[in-house]
């Protein structure tokens, strides 16, 4: 297993053993955790990744996976382009309201939202 798909496995392990205690919070950022996983995996992923917002946790996930993208509570779409055409805000919103935008990232979530 890469180093990656171990750290992802890790966050579904702790998803599924860790409480939120009264005052406790943490912060998790996720860069790409979908690399490599089987479509089941992603699946399993994305389940631990809302137990850790059901137990009052802080996820922030940079991702170009759709799945992960619907399942999204709120979306930041940074563009438009990569590299020295990207980096500028280009929308932010629920899935469905970055579906209707004329962004890549829009045109992208309007096809797999239907």
């Amino acid at each position: 297993m890469s180093g990656k798909t171990v750290a992802t496995a890790a966050v579904i392990d702790q998803a599924g053993t860790t409480r939120a205690r009264a005052g406790s919070h943490t912060l998790y950022i996720l860069d790409e955790p979908t690399v490599g996983l089987h479509m089941a995996d992603v699946e399993k992923l994305i389940h631990a990744l809302h137990e850790l917002v059901d137990q009052g946790h802080t996820v922030v996930v940079i991702e170009h996976n759709l799945d992960v993208w619907a399942q999204a509570d709120w979306l930041i779409d940074l563009g438009p382009g990569g590299g020295v055409n990207g980096g500028k805000l280009v929308a932010t919103g629920l899935p469905r309201d970055i579906a209707k935008k004329k962004t890549p990232t829009g045109r992208a979530l309007a096809g797999f939202l239907k």
